[in-house]
């Protein structure tokens, strides 16, 4: 069977056909994962990826073909997982309303921060200019988009132009202090992760209440 070439956009050069392969692609992953944990990207090599998990370099080199790619790759893995866990979240939790879920949203992505192999050294929309899960999405634009589809369809409220631009705005202005909160504090400044949450809520309170009476 032919190898299955990658999709436009995306890091893999080709995509693994088979489930070794698979398997073999994740172990790579996991990896960089460990090593951008322990030296960061400049510390990181394709060779010392492929040490680690005990592959050939010319393996590494049939899927990704430099450091680059990998970290790509790894920062598309960590994005789905995010969406992943956040979706799971909506289904098993129920919220009073959406600044609740905006809250879980921040809780989950700081929990991964502590607990995900390589989530604290690639965070979204940084080291690069990424297309993560499709060829136009960035990764905040990503997560906008997860909160945007709650608020719609969980909160009844009004699609719009200015509710996909508030989102995105609170998702961007979210993610930079919640950097702030993990700059110096591994497990993340509890006080600033709260000013991240009230940053949010405040923000998009005043932005939806603004749509409500423009409406009216």
């Amino acid at each position: 069977m032919p190898p299955r070439l990658s999709h436009p956009g995306e890091p893999l050069r080709r995509r693994p056909s088979q489930r070794r392969s698979a398997r073999r692609v994740e172990r790579m992953l996991d990896a960089c994962a460990e090593l951008l944990d322990e030296g960061g990207y400049d510390a990181l090599t394709t060779t010392r990826v492929a040490e680690r998990a005990g592959v050939a370099i010319g393996s590494v080199y049939q899927f990704f073909p430099d450091k680059r790619a990998l970290s790509q790759a790894l920062t598309r893995r960590n994005v789905e997982l995010f969406v992943a866990r956040v979706g799971r979240r909506f289904i098993a939790e129920d919220y009073a309303g959406w600044w609740d879920a905006v809250d879980a949203i921040i809780d989950e992505y700081v929990e991964m921060h502590r607990s995900v192999p390589g989530f604290r050294s690639l965070h979204f929309g940084e080291v690069f200019d990424l297309d993560l899960l499709d060829s136009v999405a960035d990764n905040n634009t990503v997560i906008a988009g997860r909160l945007r589809a709650l608020l719609l369809t969980e909160f009844g409220l009004a699609d719009s132009e200015d509710l996909d631009r508030a989102i995105l705005v609170a998702v961007e202005a979210g993610d930079a202090v919640l950097k702030l909160a993990f700059r110096h504090d591994p497990n993340g400044d509890p006080g600033i992760v709260a000013e991240a949450k009230q940053l949010v809520r405040g923000y998009l309170s005043r932005q939806l209440a603004s749509a409500v009476s423009r409406r009216a």
